[in-house]
């Protein structure tokens, strides 16, 4: 369905301002209204209250699933649920699958001035009304997380609410639930994202003593106003500023950040927020799963290459001398917050590096995304890229969060590299090693009799079409052939590749030759 077409569905607690706030925007975008609960009232003939009193609650969630059912199928609406309404997932399913699901959040207190002396909510209906709405709001908060989007209306008028809620639909935000063994997490795509991640983390109860952990190219550009966002909803944001580069991802940067974040009261109710590329989300991300034994961990990613590979997935980790990544972790996000709008920023170099992570996510399981870059499209759409890489990535790690199996497809053209990264001592990006590593792992895919040459001629041609890098010359093949086997991807002796067959498919072998190796090496010297 197209996005102009959507519903925009506003649920949430009762008092929070839905019917309100839902005629304004449909008032606004010259859409129908629908307020759910006044559609139940004239089709039963009776109030809310005259439906429970005479046949019990269960009689109103069935009028309120026949009305989920009917107003799903329909597209361009405005509609205001009751405050129970998508409590039963069910519900929550059919409404997200045809609209924006938006839910409207406030502040108990703030809900109690708002809802005293109402005596038409039948189910605040007790001998202690406000125990009662304390107690229900409480019940509800677990499903009310579950939906993708949210705006806090405890400070807002429903004026600069209709305003926010326009902001965030002409966004076109895109939300993905990615399932652990552990349970889940949202990962948000929202132009304009920065603004939203207050309500989110007041969704969630975390607690008021964030840390903010980013570096000093991308602070300018974002510090300071995020840290605003922070503080409109509630939050006493501590900032933490490190050099940027791969060089600070080491044990030391880490142990200054637990400094920090035991200056800063950081505990387990509150949470550590990275703002920045990869560097910031394995490093801040490592010392998150390790302080206080793990506090919870919220990446935004500001650069391609982040939004695509290091935000989701859960490995987080730091650089020791003898290889990259050698000490690190798996720790689930709380939530993951992308930004496309960061993109705009990007220097030339990074917008490069992270378009050879798409690239890859194309090789590994999306012919179409690669095609599309095969076929010379320009990073004009970001957006689209980034949602497309990302749903290789979410699809890969849900089946193997622990890199057991499957997952290791993501290493493709890692192996190599890694060992192009440690050989310039961490000076070479990252994204830039991966797209040589690209290049090398076709060649020997081709050697190994896994891929034609035409597979081959693809890959390196569609890097080379982006202005990424193909060829490595700065050390001899036997010293790269060295370097791998500090890779934490060998298994003994043996180094395992991840090696393509053909677009959208590749394999894991662990039976290369050393001299397999080298010829796929020297084939990429300049």
């Amino acid at each position: 369905m197209a996005a102009s077409k959507r519903n925009i569905v506003l649920t949430g607690f009762m008092g929070t301002g839905k019917s309100a706030v839902g005629r304004g925007v449909a008032q606004r975008l010259g859409r129908a209204f629908v307020d759910m609960d006044e559609v139940i009232v004239q089709r039963a003939g009776m109030s809310i209250a005259e439906i429970f009193r005479r046949h019990g609650e269960e009689k109103f969630r069935r009028h309120e699933r026949a009305l989920c059912e009917e107003l799903s199928a329909q597209e361009g609406l405005v509609i205001a649920t009751g405050g129970g309404a998508l409590v039963d997932p069910h519900n929550r399913e059919l409404m997200a699958a045809s609209g924006y699901l938006i839910c409207l959040d406030c502040e108990v207190d703030e809900l109690l001035r708002r809802l005293e002396g109402d005596d038409s909510r039948p189910m605040l209906w007790d001998e202690n009304p406000k125990q009662r709405l304390v107690d229900l709001y409480c019940s509800r908060r677990p499903a009310y997380v579950e939906v993708p989007h949210h705006l806090d209306t405890t400070w807002r008028s429903p004026e600069e609410t209709i305003e926010e809620v326009l902001r965030l639909v002409v966004a076109g935000p895109v939300a993905w639930w990615v399932a652990t063994p552990l349970g889940s997490y949202q990962v948000h795509l929202v132009a304009g994202g920065l603004t939203h991640l207050g309500a989110l983390l007041r969704a969630r109860d975390v607690g008021a003593n964030v840390v903010l952990v980013t570096d000093e190219h991308v602070w300018p550009l974002y510090g300071q106003a995020f840290l605003e966002g922070l503080r409109r909803s509630r939050y006493t944001p501590t900032a933490v500023v490190l050099p940027a580069g791969e060089r600070t991802k080491t044990l030391d940067s880490v142990r200054l950040l637990y400094d920090r974040f035991a200056e800063a009261g950081l505990d387990r109710s509150a949470a550590v927020i990275a703002l920045g590329g990869g560097v910031i989300t394995d490093m801040a991300g490592f010392a998150a799963a390790t302080f206080m034994r793990g506090v919870p961990l919220v990446p935004v990613s500001t650069t391609l290459l982040g939004m695509v590979d290091a935000s989701i997935g859960g490995k987080v980790a730091v650089d020791h001398p003898k290889g990259k990544n050698l000490i690190g972790a798996f720790v689930h996000p709380l939530l993951v917050l992308l930004d496309p709008q960061t993109l705009e920023t990007l220097p030339e170099i990074e917008r490069r590096a992270g378009l050879a992570e798409v690239i890859k996510a194309g090789i590994i399981a999306d012919r179409e995304l690669f095609e599309c870059l095969e076929s010379g499209m320009e990073a004009s759409d970001l957006s689209w890229m980034v949602r497309r890489a990302i749903a290789v990535k979410i699809a890969v790690v849900e089946e193997d969060p622990y890199e057991q199996g499957r997952r290791a497809v993501l290493n493709l053209g890692h192996t190599f590299a890694h060992a192009f990264e440690v050989l310039a001592d961490y000076q070479l990006h990252h994204g830039l090693a991966v797209s040589m590593g690209l290049a090398a792992a076709a060649h020997l895919a081709e050697i190994r009799g896994l891929c034609s040459s035409q597979t081959r001629e693809r890959v390196v041609a569609t890097l080379r079409r982006h202005n990424l890098p193909t060829s490595y010359g700065a050390h001899p093949p036997d010293m790269v052939y060295q370097a791998m086997y500090s890779d934490k991807k060998r298994r003994g002796a043996r180094l395992r590749f991840v090696l393509p067959q053909e677009i959208g498919v590749v394999v894991l072998d662990g039976d290369v030759l050393e001299d397999q190796v080298l010829a796929a090496l020297e084939r990429i010297r300049p």
